[in-house]
């Protein structure tokens, strides 16, 4: 199975279990809201100043400990929860519809 069939097949799929869905919906939403607690709060703990590659290679030690990069992180973070609360409401939005 290759290309368009496996497209297919997981459309398929996915039609034939929405409970399913909603699980794997679920846990993507907690994955990226995980992934975005991490990326906000790691930049500024003593863990990214204190790892293997500052360690290794002190010419990145400008580069990792500038303030930019840090706050450059931490917005990823934030956009990842915003893309959590937005797959939130999403599902909601799709929950309502079907019952129409």
């Amino acid at each position: 199975m290759c290309g368009r069939e496996a497209v297919d097949f997981m459309r398929d799929r996915g039609a034939a279990d929405p409970t399913m869905n909603r699980i794997l919906q679920a846990m993507l939403v907690l994955f990226y809201f995980e992934l975005g607690a991490i990326l906000i709060y790691l930049p500024w703990s003593a863990l990214w100043e204190q790892n293997y590659f500052l360690s290794r290679f002190p010419a990145l030690i400008p580069i990792l400990l500038h303030p930019s990069l840090r706050g450059a992180v931490s917005g990823l973070g934030v956009l990842d929860i915003f893309l959590a609360a937005g797959m939130i409401r999403q599902g909601g939005q799709a929950a309502r519809a079907s019952q129409r």
